[in-house]
């Protein structure tokens, strides 16, 4: 009996742990921005996030975003085939480099990106001979994006590749389908969930990017100037309103892709 108490205590004790730890760094930080953009009512919020500059980084971040999600797809899916289809020198080492930009803190990935596409680096300085500018251009801000985003449709993608039953695609091929036929008939279907949840979690994590995007982007409202950077700009101009507001709706963007996601994966597993 003392026994079973003990077991039943252990039990409680961790589950309301889990539940504390959700309630305090998750839960309480949501209502509270939550709460403080509505803080002066919705015709404060409203005219908070209508406002021109923070309506056009919104805008911008979204169109960007965008950008680095669909080079992100072609090239995460390439890469998640390569690791998984293919033995060759280098592939272990290659597939942990994959999780790098998980691991490396954002502001150092934005100094890389910042030292690579520099005026006195060799393609800063070819791009600016040929007339282009990608520092503090758009360019870099996409760039900034697909780095920090770059593992998740690889890792999204590699596990359904894994698990991908042989015997369908020498079916295919015994049947006379081409390797093109039986790529988009056979295996593209196969990856495609995976594609579309690290696609989404990879455009989420590119609207709130910011330690990565801040050190390449500029502050031209509709050209540079993107969300989190114009958030960072209200909280130093002490308009903590203006800047949970456009956080608000970038949380709400956010949520509403995790709850796609879980739903494509559950109905991948319910299938």
């Amino acid at each position: 009996m003392s026994s079973m108490l003990q077991g039943r205590w252990w039990s409680w004790g961790f589950r309301s742990t889990v539940m504390l730890y959700f309630i305090v760094l998750i839960i309480f930080p949501i209502i509270g921005i939550y709460g403080q953009s509505f803080s002066s009512g919705w015709a404060a919020f409203a005219d908070n996030i209508t406002e021109p500059l923070a309506w056009k980084a919104v805008l911008l971040t979204v169109k960007l975003a965008l950008i680095a999600t669909v080079i992100n797809m072609f090239i995460g899916t390439m890469s998640a085939w390569v690791l998984i289809r293919y033995r060759f020198p280098g592939r272990r080492l290659l597939n942990s480099l994959v999780d790098l930009p998980f691991a490396l803190p954002t502001a150092v990935a934005g100094l890389m990106i910042l030292l690579l596409l520099g005026p006195r680096s060799s393609v800063g300085g070819l791009a600016e001979k040929l007339g282009f500018t990608i520092l503090f251009h758009q360019p870099a801000i996409v760039i900034a994006m697909v780095f920090v985003t770059f593992p998740f449709v690889i890792r999204a993608v590699q596990p359904l590749l894994e698990e991908m039953d042989s015997s369908e695609e020498e079916a295919a091929y015994t049947l006379g389908a081409t390797k093109a036929a039986t790529f988009w008939k056979v295996i593209l279907p196969s990856m495609l969930p995976g594609i579309l949840s690290g696609a989404m979690l990879a455009f989420s994590r590119g609207l709130a990017e910011f330690g990565a995007v801040v050190l390449v982007a500029g502050n031209i409202p509709g050209k540079t100037l993107i969300a989190s950077v114009y958030i960072f700009g209200e909280i130093e101009s002490d308009n903590a309103i203006g800047a949970t507001a456009v956080s608000v709706l970038l949380l709400t963007f956010s949520f509403l892709i995790l709850w796609t996601v879980n739903y494509v994966q559950m109905r991948r597993k319910n299938g």
